[in-house]
């Protein structure tokens, strides 16, 4: 159970709508490592976390990426609003417009739909936090990427914000994989999950 609370995590106030921008922007939103996957898989994977303290990091960084899905939603949003058909004819979000007008759909860049295959739940305590450690550095360095090619401030100040936010969420999960080592036999932390060394129950 969650409580909304009806505004955005971080404000955006986009005062020039620009469709080229917007065609970099949709990665974050529907790409192999954007705010939706991020979610789906963090909230996904908390199910078979056998580790209260682990499943609260779970969801709690799952339900902010749902905030952060919010903001580039609406970064997206207040990019193509308004925007005249000669503007979009001109840039790369044309073939976007074509099929979706200027509504928000997870897409990534290069127009390739999300796809929940781009997520990874295993049920395995390791693998799972491991794949979480590397998800917010890959969504880092796309952050990265689209602040090397968008020069607008009003773009520019949410999307620091949402990188400064991958960077808390990646220790986050450092934390979570060191309390995996205390849950489980350190010896063989990295050769075997004793949870799963033990025969199955004979119906």
């Amino acid at each position: 159970m969650w409580i909304y609370e009806k505004k955005l995590q971080y404000p955006v106030k986009i005062k020039t709508p620009n469709a080229r921008t917007a065609q970099i922007i949709i990665s974050q939103l529907g790409g192999p490592d954007g705010e939706l996957n991020a979610s789906m898989r963090y909230l996904n994977q908390r199910y078979s976390m056998p580790y209260r303290d682990i499943t609260g990091i779970l969801t709690d960084v799952g339900t902010e990426e749902l905030a952060h899905l919010e903001m580039v939603a609406s970064i997206l949003h207040q990019l193509t609003r308004n925007l005249s058909e000669q503007e979009i004819a001109g840039s790369p979000f044309a073939t976007y417009f074509v099929d979706h007008t200027t509504g928000i759909y997870p897409v990534a860049a290069s127009g390739f739909p999300d796809t929940m295959s781009a997520i990874a739940v295993k049920g395995d305590v390791l693998t799972d936090l491991n794949e979480d450690l590397a998800a917010e550095q890959k969504a880092r360095t796309t952050y990265d990427n689209i602040l090397r090619l968008v020069d607008d401030p009003d773009v520019r100040d949410p999307i620091k914000y949402l990188r400064a936010r991958e960077v808390v969420h990646y220790q986050r999960f450092a934390d979570a994989l060191r309390l995996a080592q205390d849950h489980l036999d350190s010896r063989n932390f990295y050769a075997i999950n004793p949870e799963f060394d033990r025969p199955m129950p004979k119906k």
